[in-house]
């Protein structure tokens, strides 16, 4: 009975190491992914805001442009 027991601990033992396994590796993942959205946040915010200031400063000329009409 008792070697019995044995092998069912060393079992679950084995089921928990491979779950540790996964889940650090889903972890590395998720964690690099989510770096790399924020790089392209990064990037999408920055080209937002370049529109922006290409958007006002035709609208500034376009103002320019009907005060002197």
């Amino acid at each position: 009975m008792q070697q019995d027991q044995l092998q069912h601990i060393e079992q679950k033992v084995d089921r928990l190491i491979a779950l540790c396994t996964r889940l650090h590796q889903e972890n590395k993942t998720l964690r690099e992914r989510e770096a790399s959205l924020l790089r392209e946040r990064s990037k999408l915010i920055e080209k937002n805001e370049q529109a922006r200031n290409r958007v006002e400063g035709m609208i500034t000329r376009l103002k320019s442009l009907n005060s002197e009409a």
